[in-house]
């Protein structure tokens, strides 16, 4: 079953602001005039100190809400509105990023939007070619994807041969080595798109969908850098702008397994 991570934040801030925010109003005044009514039922000399502390103290479930709330409220700022941590869980972007890295997502980048319905609130920058991008899955929401973007709103994208087109032009590639793996050879080219570059993977025995892409108004194409393993906007389509989460920056962590120790070693900008 997938759990929805930002609807339960939301809801978890909602109740115990709402608790804390209760017993401000109300709760604390009532403890506070049956310890006032206490103290006037007994001389000054007989106040059991212990009685007023019983009569003052918060249910378990206010004190618990009160002190967790400001938490969860900085939490849901900054994962909604700043930054928010990702974990790699497949290679379609191999060689740039590995299975078991965690990322960080910058959520301001693209523009703040409402949690949970992500509903764009505050315009900052649009994607750009070159950008990797972390987004809904078009076909399944709960599921989050991170792809390179290669098209933006308008432009004619092309794959065949192996050789990516953007409006009619190659993008400039050059070849770095020929590597072995697991069972299978690959191939790693420096990628030029726009004045950025990065790695990109190829298979010499396998070829990923070929075909010719408009990409429509308010949408992006996208693809993964392992570009003969990566399910991206050649099979599915495009990217709408109401999916986009944020800009992925920055790798802190490198995590395969749960059974290893993590490492930092790797930590260093995305490119």
């Amino acid at each position: 079953m997938d759990i929805n991570f930002p609807l339960l934040l939301v809801l978890a801030v909602f109740v115990t602001g709402a608790i804390a925010l209760i017993d401000r109003l109300f709760l604390r005044a009532r403890r506070q005039k049956a310890i006032d009514h206490y103290k006037d039922s007994v001389d000054d000399n007989a106040v059991d100190s212990e009685v007023v502390k019983r009569l003052g103290k918060e249910s378990s479930i206010v004190e618990t809400s009160r002190s967790i709330f400001p938490v969860l409220a900085l939490v849901l700022v900054l994962r909604s509105f700043l930054f928010e941590p990702f974990q790699i869980p497949s290679g379609s972007m191999i060689p740039t990023l590995q299975v078991g890295d965690f990322i960080l997502v910058n959520k301001y980048e693209y523009g703040l939007r409402l949690p949970v319905l992500g509903t764009k609130i505050l315009a900052v920058h649009e994607p750009q070619r070159g950008d990797v991008m972390v987004f809904k899955e078009p076909m399944n929401p709960s599921i989050n994807f991170i792809k390179r973007v290669i098209g933006l709103p308008g432009d004619v994208i092309a794959y065949r041969n192996k050789t990516l087109t953007i409006n009619g032009k190659p993008v400039p590639r050059t070849f770095v080595a020929q590597m072995e793996g697991d069972n299978y050879l690959y191939r790693l080219y420096d990628e030029k798109i726009g004045n950025d570059t990065h790695q990109i993977q190829t298979l010499p025995n396998r070829m990923g969908r070929e075909g010719q892409w408009v990409v429509p108004k308010g949408s992006y194409f996208v693809m993964g850098d392992n570009r003969d393993l990566s399910n991206d906007s050649r099979y599915w389509g495009f990217v709408p702008e109401k999916d986009i989460l944020g800009k992925a920056v920055y790798i802190w962590m490198h995590w395969p397994k749960w059974i290893d120790l993590p490492s930092f070693k790797n930590n260093e900008a995305i490119k």
